[in-house]
């Protein structure tokens, strides 16, 4: 008789550590995205969008679901709320289409070891993220709760505009932000990393709690959520918000902010070895 697999599963505190470690290191990163200048050329923008290797990575070596959620939300905090600014319902579409498309891109691999299932997981990702934004924006636009004046008078020219976006944001930050650092870093981190924060590697061998994203269910969960998010983006752009901040903190939020997501982040490093140290010292006396 064929054996069944055991599940790949972390215990509760594995699972927060990771989601704190993804929230503090993805805020970290979006910090440092926004110290480094953009370039403008007419209405298309340059710039990094994000390095999206960091939950790509997180999401693919542990728990896709609590390093997705964890990045999004360190977003939030590190990105916005330190920074001085919250939009109330616009958040909560950041919240739930980045989080979609990291969690997609951690269950399409089953074996962190092939950088082909690496590859199209963090493109998958990027361009999940990318498309379902830029429909959102193109929409916006359409209903009347934004304004764009790429070509006056002429609201189809918001296709074109933020098709060229999508295109850029792929094949720039995509490729150079998400896809290359993420087909180095996964092989070369894939169990050597675990172990030192007291988890077990996920193997291929392992069947993950989900298969597949062609799962009828799942894709019709991750429909209605982006329309969701997409929906609480309008009224957020419609001026109204359950609850709306903005403060003027001055340049220095971005370093107080850049400096407590490091502090985050080496927190939960040092208490994530030392629990694996004191787990290997007490297997030891027994």
């Amino acid at each position: 008789m064929t054996q069944i697999k055991e599940r790949y599963t972390l215990t509760q505190p594995q699972k927060m550590m990771v989601f704190i470690l993804s929230m503090s290191l993805y805020g970290l990163s979006n910090m440092i995205t926004e110290l480094v200048p953009e370039v403008n050329i007419g209405p298309v923008n340059f710039s990094i969008e994000y390095f999206a290797f960091i939950p790509l990575t997180l999401c693919i070596l542990f728990h896709p679901f609590y390093a997705a959620i964890g990045a999004s939300v360190g977003e939030v905090i590190f990105g916005e709320v330190m920074l001085g600014q919250f939009s109330g319902f616009g958040e909560i579409e950041k919240l739930v289409i980045f989080t979609l498309a990291m969690y997609v891109a951690g269950i399409i691999v089953n074996n962190p070891k092939s950088r082909v299932q690496v590859g199209i997981a963090a493109m998958t990702g990027v361009i999940i993220h990318q498309f379902l934004n830029m429909i959102s924006d193109i929409t916006k636009v359409w209903i009347g709760v934004d304004d764009f004046e790429a070509v006056s008078g002429l609201p189809q020219s918001v296709v074109a505009i933020e098709g060229f976006s999508f295109l850029n944001d792929v094949l720039f930050s995509g490729i150079l932000f998400a896809l290359l650092p993420t087909l180095y870093l996964v092989p070369r981190l894939y169990g050597k990393i675990e172990p030192l924060l007291g988890m077990k590697p996920r193997d291929n061998k392992t069947k993950y709690p989900i298969s597949g994203i062609l799962n009828p269910r799942f894709i019709i969960i991750g429909v209605l959520l982006s329309a969701v998010a997409m929906g609480c983006e309008f009224l957020s752009e419609a001026g109204i918000d359950i609850f709306e901040w903005e403060a003027e903190f001055g340049d220095t939020a971005i370093w107080i902010s850049l400096a407590a997501a490091a502090v985050v982040a080496l927190i939960t490093i040092i208490v994530l070895v030392t629990g694996k140290n004191k787990a290997k010292r007490s297997m030891a006396n027994e």
